[in-house]
């Protein structure tokens, strides 16, 4: 177990440079830093004042080279300028004596996330704020959807071709089928609409921040929580029915042992084992799915934050909440797979 994991955590490691570097190819173009020149100086800037904006601001460093001080492995660029030094680890403008006692490397290794030009902020503070929002939102989406999803799929899958798995998949599959704007827009026409609608929930979910209550805070939950309760609810239920028709429930039921007995002590370990990786896999969904939700009920979170950095061309907080997502999808990937080896013996013991 212990090669597996390290031989797993290479790769992801491997995989996380790779995918860093294609956002920061990507949001490191020239038109993207063109538009980046302009909107924190003037949009009719010439090119020559765009070029030499880039290049007073480190952006004109080659590709490779700016991508290893982003990661910290490089040193940080610095210029010299009438009024003193300046550089990626020196805030404003450094004396002598200053830009001497300041540091060399200052990237993602080091904590340094680099300033938001959106926000006007530090990167780091802004990202774990958003994060820590959308973190709570994602927690309660669980608590909803995953107990429920199995419930359903369990007791669809226990009698296949049954009225209640009839019922219930066509529940679920509806529940799939509806993506989350159609049914946030349904909910908030139906349930806080002061015209037509029925006015049982009050506040909105940017008031949820501060002060989360059931009725500011669960319909943006109950529309992420129905999106995927439906799919976890399906892949449950196709893995009961396929573990009800395996040969030791058959020779359970011969033995006379009851139904409860089967499904609890003996059918639903192995009946969960496909849906624990699915189960697994919902985080990074959560994390970078809830973009039309939060921005829907304007709700502060991950997502929010990600709209505004890419409507803003926020170069360093794009690439950070870039970093966040590729470190949630590999890092929920690995447990994944770890807890898919104690589930299932035979891949344990071979």
């Amino acid at each position: 177990m212990g090669l597996f994991i390290l031989r797993r955590s290479g790769v992801m490691l491997l995989t996380a440079l790779c995918l860093t570097f294609i956002v920061f190819f990507l949001t490191n173009l020239y038109p993207n830093l063109e538009k980046l020149a302009k909107t924190q100086g003037n949009f009719r800037m010439s090119d020559e004042a765009v070029a030499s904006w880039l290049d007073s601001n480190g952006y004109a460093e080659p590709m490779v080279v700016k991508y290893g001080q982003w990661l910290g492995v490089l040193p940080g660029w610095t210029r010299e300028t009438e009024d003193g030094f300046t550089g990626r680890c020196i805030t404003g403008t450094a004396t002598a004596e200053e830009f001497a006692e300041a540091s060399t490397f200052c990237g993602i290794l080091q904590g340094d996330w680099g300033y938001s030009t959106r926000f006007k902020d530090e990167v780091s503070t802004i990202v774990s704020e958003r994060l820590g929002n959308t973190g709570f939102l994602m927690l309660c989406v669980l608590l909803i959807m995953v107990p429920s999803a199995l419930i359903i799929g369990v007791l669809a899958g226990m009698r296949e071709g049954s009225a209640t798995d009839r019922s219930l998949s066509t529940a679920s599959i509806l529940t799939t089928a509806t993506p989350e704007y159609v049914s946030g827009v349904i909910f908030i026409a139906v349930f806080t609409s002061s015209t037509v609608g029925l006015k049982w929930f009050k506040g909105t979910a940017t008031s949820a921040m501060d002060n989360p209550t059931f009725e500011n805070f669960f319909l943006p939950v109950l529309t992420i929580a129905l999106y995927g309760m439906g799919y976890i609810a399906r892949m449950t239920r196709a893995s009961m029915t396929e573990v009800m028709t395996a040969q030791y429930i058959r020779t359970a039921r011969l033995k006379g042992v009851s139904f409860h007995n089967i499904v609890l002590k003996h059918a639903l370990r192995n009946a969960l084992i496909a849906p624990f990786t699915v189960i697994m896999l919902q985080f990074p969904w959560l994390l970078n799915g809830v973009v039309i939700v939060e921005t829907l009920f304007n709700y502060k979170g991950f997502g929010w934050v990600l709209v505004e950095a890419a409507g803003n061309n926020d170069i360093e907080l794009l690439l950070a909440v870039s970093v966040v997502s590729v470190v949630v999808v590999l890092v929920t990937q690995l447990i994944s797979d770890i807890g898919y080896v104690y589930l299932n013996p035979r891949i344990r013991i071979s």
